[in-house]
């Protein structure tokens, strides 16, 4: 990588985390925290709180990776910090339930990932650019690891409301850093119009399988988060003893996941991926037939952090090699909006299943999504785009 390339990649990765970080932070405390709130009784409110944010960035990912073709990446991930803290500042003041879904509704209408994405494809040459993607998303699976960790630690000194204004606060300097460290793109593929591209995208069926593929793991993701807290605490492991069980799961999950992303950029690339996809499925039976045993648990923990982290390293740098060059901020609109819709869709369906049906329930919808991603994922061809003609 050049210099300008290495700060790129560095600063947009570090806004991407910081970005991030509002909605990993939350999921080890938020059940928890919530059930003591007025209406904070009615687990379908919690999935709500906790899946509000990915439906509003679901919404908004495509106009905003639209915009950012048009008027440049910077002014729109700008903005979009910018709202994000307004509705960090909002949920650290809300006294109920309904007042947080709220503040998490307002910090997902500033929908950047699709954004970033793409300024990181603009910034650097199409032989760097699996490396790049590659660090962003590593640096994604940092930014959850030490949510897990970091936020049991904080909620006993500042509370939840503590956590969701140091969010807002950290969104502010990323804004800061954008605009004075990030470099400025020398020159951008013209975009084409919006309706073309987005027909281009949705008609894409490589393109569709990755965008499939990230809803189930996000969607997953928060779903597991709907139960697990309170799983843990039933077999008698206390909350503010959680980051003991998620630091060494995290840091044992991430060594084992760096052989897989290694392997994921050559000719293996396309079976480590299913692979990874069968090692979720894997986890989310443990966790399905596991879930009143602390073992179980665990080990359902490490297995599904082992595939989580190599997917979520993968899946852009997948986007991005197989979308055409004028339609990046467009494919990388898509696939964000899709990713925070299982954001929503996974808390929001996880709640209404614990309501009705018992946490059991939840590891089997995973369940049947991982199936559906595995055959979704099997047929498919991972080929770059002619992207030498940008340069």
């Amino acid at each position: 990588m050049t210099p300008i390339e290495r700060r790129a990649t560095l600063s947009l990765a570090s806004v991407f985390a910081l970005r991030m970080l509002g909605m990993f932070i939350i999921l080890p405390v938020f059940a928890l925290y919530a059930a003591h709130l007025p209406g904070g009784g009615n687990k379908t409110l919690i999935g709500l709180a906790m899946g509000a944010y990915g439906l509003t960035q679901a919404l908004l990912q495509i106009p905003f990776g639209w915009l950012s073709d048009r008027i440049g990446r910077k002014p729109v991930i700008m903005g979009g910090l910018l709202i994000f803290a307004v509705g960090s500042f909002v949920a650290a003041g809300a006294h109920s339930i309904e007042g947080i879904i709220i503040g998490r509704m307002i910090q997902g209408a500033g929908a950047i990932s699709s954004a970033i994405i793409a300024m990181t494809a603009d910034l650097t040459r199409i032989e760097q650019r699996t490396k790049a993607m590659a660090m962003i998303g590593v640096t994604i699976g940092l930014t959850f690891s030490g949510s897990m960790i970091l936020a049991p630690v904080l909620e006993p000194q500042i509370g939840v409301p503590g956590i969701f204004a140091m969010t807002g606060v950290l969104a502010l300097f990323a804004i800061v850093m954008v605009r004075w460290v990030t470099p400025n793109p020398q020159h951008r593929i013209p975009a084409r119009g919006t309706w073309e591209s987005i027909k281009t995208v949705l008609t894409h069926s490589e393109l569709l399988r990755l965008d499939w593929g990230i809803f189930v793991l996000h969607g997953s993701l928060m779903a597991m988060f709907v139960v697990l807290p309170q799983a843990l605490v039933q077999t008698g492991f206390q909350a503010v003893e959680h980051w003991k069980l998620y630091l060494p799961v995290m840091i044992g999950s991430f060594v084992l996941m760096i052989p897989g992303v290694a392997l994921s950029h050559g000719k293996h690339r396309k079976t480590v991926f299913l692979t990874a996809i069968a090692v979720l499925l894997m986890a989310e039976v443990i966790l399905w037939v596991g879930m009143h045993s602390f073992y179980g648990l665990v080990t359902a923990l490490f297995v599904f952090f082992t595939g989580f982290n190599m997917l979520e390293a993968s899946l852009p740098s997948f986007i991005t090699t197989i979308a055409p060059p004028d339609i990046k901020g467009a494919a990388s609109g898509v696939y964000s909006s899709i990713q925070f819709m299982g954001t929503f869709v996974g808390a929001s369906v996880a709640g209404l299943l614990a309501k009705e049906f018992g946490p059991s329930s939840v590891p089997l919808f995973c369940v049947i999504l991982m199936l559906t991603w595995l055959i979704v994922a099997l047929p498919m061809k991972i080929k770059a785009s002619h992207e030498s003609r940008e340069k």
